[in-house]
């Protein structure tokens, strides 16, 4: 029996964990669920208390995001995480802590982690999103991890690259597919009483972040994309609020008043996983620059148009259309994903994302895994074609 201490700090994380918590929680195992960021921020629908209604004791709370959300106040959110998860680490004592994504709430739980001696289970890692700062996040959460849950061989490669020993990195697929296989998803009846909106035949499933990295105007992409969508009518628009990222408290107004003046649009801050796979699978297109239009999408058939580079550099099914972040490109994008020669290809085609049963193979790892005293991790040096020497041969002569 081990003490699993799993962190969670964003609507986002949380559903992806939830199968394996699931699994934790009916173990042997002590499941030490701490909640931070997003999730007790009223801004972003207080998704703690949400939690707590699916049954899991929260054994801390960290308070950690400032009322702004200025790159500032971003540095200044994470330093106050360490400090917050160092308390929470010292008082619960975990054997382990596991860890998913690439968010600065995540940084500072694992930092805290690598200075007190607790190994930590990184979850998606080895991708690449070049359009915002959580890339650098991601792979320096790979370096302070012992072990590693990654979506695709590409990104098993990639950790092995930075490193990391082949037999602590497993290829398990995205949680976020088996969450498509395991849910009874909603019809649409179920989602109107359940969220309130009454759909419309055709239905737009809309999630815009600011680019951290790669665009200097975060609202004016957004207000590109509102000019977009209104060449569409008759159609539900239902938009979801951005992460707590850098400029994101920008975007939240200009949603609430964009759903205000179109009848058909709809804005929800946090829909939760059943009801926002349910709507996915629903939808005609995803749209915006969320990882699940990446990721989920494509196992429910659904077209997503892709804008900007937050997620460039991430594996692709076919069905996913990237787009430039100016009005014309995004609508030319949406009337291709509507299109019949488009739609015509998607039967059949296959998510580089689907791995099966991945919070099955994730528990099964952590079952065999016997939390080691901590020592530093040896890099794991790839062998290199003949004539060439590897980086620690060269400095050795």
């Amino acid at each position: 029996m081990s003490r699993i201490c799993v962190a969670t700090g964003s609507r986002a994380d949380y559903g992806l964990l939830y199968g394996l918590l699931r699994r934790l929680q009916s173990s042997d195992h002590v499941l030490q669920l701490v909640v931070t960021g997003a999730h007790l921020s009223s801004s972003f629908g207080n998704t703690v208390d949400q939690i707590i209604a699916d049954g899991f004791p929260v054994e801390a709370r960290i308070e950690m995001l400032l009322s702004s959300d200025s790159d500032l106040a971003v540095s200044k959110s994470t330093g106050l995480g360490i400090i917050g998860f160092a308390d929470a680490l010292d008082r619960l004592k975990p054997d382990l802590l596991v860890v998913l994504g690439d968010r600065y709430e995540i940084l500072a739980a694992a930092i805290a982690a690598l200075f007190q001696g607790v190994p930590v289970a990184h979850i998606h890692g080895g991708e690449i999103t070049e359009g915002a700062y959580d890339d650098a996040v991601r792979h320096s959460l790979t370096k302070m991890s012992h072990l590693h849950f990654v979506a695709t061989e590409t990104y098993r490669q990639r950790v092995i690259q930075m490193g990391e020993s082949p037999d602590r990195v497993f290829n398990v697929g995205a949680p976020g597919i088996e969450n498509i296989r395991t849910l009874n998803l909603l019809d649409r009846a179920e989602i109107t009483a359940a969220t309130g909106i009454k759909l419309l035949p055709k239905i737009f499933l809309v999630t815009y972040h600011p680019e951290t990295m790669g665009s200097e105007n975060p609202l004016a992409d957004l207000k590109e994309l509102l000019h977009a969508l209104n060449l569409f009518t008759d159609i539900s628009v239902i938009l979801t609020s951005p992460g707590a990222d850098h400029g994101s408290s920008a975007l939240i107004p200009v949603l609430e008043e964009y759903a205000r003046s179109r009848r058909d649009a709809h804005f929800v801050r946090s829909l939760g996983r059943l009801n926002y796979l349910s709507i996915m699978k629903h939808s005609q297109v995803v749209i915006g620059n969320s990882s699940s239009g990446i990721i989920e999408a494509p196992s429910l058939g659904v077209p997503t148009v892709n804008i900007g580079g937050r997620q460039r550099g991430r594996e692709r099914a076919e069905s996913v259309i990237d787009c430039a972040r100016d009005r014309n490109s995004i609508a030319a994008a949406i009337h291709r994903s509507l299109s019949l020669e488009f739609r015509e290809k998607l039967p059949g085609m296959k998510n580089p994302y689907d791995g099966g049963q991945t919070s099955s193979s994730i528990f099964e790892v952590l079952n065999r895994y016997n939390a080691e005293p901590f020592v530093p991790k040896r890099f794991y040096d790839l062998v290199f074609s003949k004539g060439t020497r590897t980086a620690s041969e060269s400095i050795d002569r």
